[in-house]
């Protein structure tokens, strides 16, 4: 039994290098927008669409993001999404700037404060498109495994939509894994 345990343990520590190692190469490093003004790009955000995700996979509907300046570079974090009960989720977390105060890299928390000390419950939040008037966004991380695309609007335009879904193929995400959210107007 022994051995099987510590065969178990060594399979989960060796799989995350292994699928890193797997992982194209072929792909240059994903980027961000140069800059992002942070009170700008606070208030509300609805998810137009997503790669699907494992901590999403109660939304159903009606996903929105809220962020609010704390200071110091960090960002209150409120994400809501109706269930299919009818009722709506509500998950409230932090958001770190990665480096100067006009970075477009942030970590965000949803785990409590009293771990934020451990690396493993910051996710790497990266502004890669974002239009002039900060009504459009698309945010992903290094990995290309996450894509959220927000708008200050339930509906986008169709062509200012497929601009954007071009310009992120051009970065090397797969949209056709992008899901719809839906918008039920509740």
């Amino acid at each position: 039994m022994r051995s099987f345990s510590r065969l178990l343990w060594t399979a989960c520590l060796l799989l995350p290098t292994l699928a890193a190692g797997a992982q194209d190469t072929t792909l240059a490093p994903l980027q961000t927008i140069p800059s992002v003004d942070v009170t700008r790009y606070t208030g509300r955000w609805y998810e137009v669409a997503k790669f699907p995700n494992r901590f999403q996979t109660q939304c159903v509907s009606d996903t929105v993001a809220e962020y609010r300046p704390l200071g110091n570079g960090r960002v209150e974090v409120r994400n809501r999404c109706g269930l299919q009960d009818g009722t709506v989720e509500d998950a409230v977390g932090v958001a770190r700037q990665i480096g100067a105060a006009e970075s477009p890299k942030f970590q965000v928390r949803f785990a409590p404060a009293w771990l934020s000390f451990l690396p493993v419950v910051w996710g790497d939040y990266w502004i890669i498109d974002l239009d002039a008037n900060y009504t459009l966004a698309a945010v992903s991380e290094p990995k290309r495994e996450y894509l959220w695309i927000l708008s200050r609007s339930p509906v986008v335009d169709a062509e200012t939509y497929r601009a954007l879904l071009t310009r992120l193929r051009a970065m090397g995400l797969d949209i056709n894994k992008l899901a719809t959210t839906k918008q039920t107007g509740a």
